[in-house]
């Protein structure tokens, strides 16, 4: 029916379009031995990247759109998010970012990019678009979106889009491998906060241990400490450490080094016995056993 319209041809010219545009919103940050990971056009000045899949190096030399080389340092870094930024020494033309919405069975355009100034583009789906979440190094992340797109170690930094060509946020791998988007919002809180500190300060919770002088404590010359009840050390005290409401002691049962009390229980009464000069309960039981095994 040539009157009407391929929907299929339309909508893979659509992904194409869309990923081509995708192109100059990369980078890629060459490493060693000819690999690279992608990094994200953020602003004209800024780039920003996956901190967990980032080498500990100050200086990156990075392939612009179009193929040109550009050197880049360091700006900062915050593994609780995931985000690194760089600054280019040249200014790299960088689209305007518009952020998107992730709904669950959204289609999804992932990005990356392939090391000579082109792009790679992944379909999918979102499969999880949750609230916020806390990584396990306690930063926060506005909103969990997990996607169902494969990517490859090379494509990761690289903008996620949706089906209207707003930006869900940075691909990356989380937990149990699976493969998320670090959230517009959360790349818009952190980064401005890089530009100025180069990291994130966070605050930690300790706890102080100090030696006193107690129940059950021994002075520092190493003497029990006398009670007022004349009990030491716990012993024998109602309530106490080897006490019972009674005020009886119960001495602990020994057990013999390397051995399971369970294993050895029935040895023990065979030789429990045989040192009383009586016969083991279970002597007739084997004895029984024997005389079926020769008859």
């Amino acid at each position: 029916m040539p009157d009407q319209p391929d929907l299929l041809a339309q909508f893979s010219n659509a992904l194409a379009t869309r990923a081509e545009a995708g192109k100059n919103a990369v980078v890629a940050i060459r490493l060693a031995h000819e690999r690279h990971l992608t990094g994200l056009l953020w602003h004209s000045g800024v780039v920003v990247a996956s901190e967990q899949s980032l080498p500990r190096k100050e200086e990156f030399e990075l392939v612009a759109p179009g193929g040109a080389v550009v050197s880049a340092k360091i700006a900062g870094r915050d593994p609780s998010t995931n985000i690194a930024i760089l600054r280019p020494a040249a200014t790299i033309a960088a689209p305007s970012i518009v952020a998107g919405e992730a709904r669950t069975g959204g289609v999804v355009l992932v990005i990356g990019a392939d090391g000579t100034g082109g792009a790679s583009a992944r379909l999918g789906l979102v499969n999880l678009a949750g609230p916020e979440w806390h990584s396990s190094r306690g930063g926060l992340i506005d909103r969990r979106i997990v996607l169902d797109a494969r990517l490859a170690r090379r494509e990761e930094g690289g903008p996620v889009f949706d089906a209207t060509g707003g930006t869900l946020g940075m691909s990356t791998f989380g937990p149990r491998g699976q493969v998320i988007a670090i959230p517009t919002a959360t790349i818009e809180r952190v980064v401005p906060q890089l530009l100025k500190d180069g990291h994130i300060a966070r605050g930690w919770l300790g706890v102080a241990l100090t030696a006193r002088r107690g129940a059950g404590c021994v002075a520092r010359d190493r003497r029990p400490v006398k009670r007022p009840d004349g009990d030491v050390g716990g012993r024998g005290r109602p309530g106490g450490a080897g006490g019972n409401s009674g005020g009886r002691h119960h001495p602990q049962r020994r057990r013999d080094l390397g051995a399971s009390p369970a294993k050895n229980r029935p040895a023990f009464r065979r030789r429990q016995h045989r040192a009383q000069g009586r016969a083991s309960p279970d002597q007739g039981r084997r004895g029984d056993r024997g005389s079926d095994h020769h008859r």
